[in-house]
């Protein structure tokens, strides 16, 4: 069975979906302000190895859990717009490479699947 990463290209549709995906971010007015003091190539490298990872790929992701990576920014107030814009953004970048629905949407789920995490919620929430 093909994983989704291979599906979607792999190494190099990873890297040129997260190379614009961040353009995207960065001019979101919404979103941008949160990576004021980010060292940009650095989180585009954490970016593209935990999706690599999510999608099935190399497990090379060494970063924190999704729940302390992003408290900080709980503290600083993101919540439910932010991360529909992040995950608007993803899809856009997909669809803008070419891939197919059915993709954008698996790769949908797996960000949905860690709302919960990344905006420090009980499930139940």
């Amino acid at each position: 069975m093909t994983s989704l990463y291979d599906e979607l290209g792999g190494a190099v549709a990873i890297d040129a979906a997260v190379d614009i995906f961040y353009r995207k971010v960065m001019a979101d007015d919404l979103l941008a302000p949160f990576f004021d003091d980010v060292d940009m190539e650095r989180q585009a490298a954490k970016q593209k190895a935990f999706l690599t990872m999510v999608t099935g790929g190399p497990a090379h992701y060494t970063g924190r859990d999704m729940r302390r990576a992003h408290a900080h920014l709980v503290a600083e107030g993101i919540g439910d717009a932010h991360f529909d814009a992040v995950v608007g953004h993803l899809a856009g970048t997909l669809k803008e490479l070419g891939v197919s629905d059915d993709k954008i949407a698996r790769v949908g789920a797996l960000a949905e699947s860690v709302r919960n995490d990344v905006l420090n919620r009980d499930p139940a929430v």
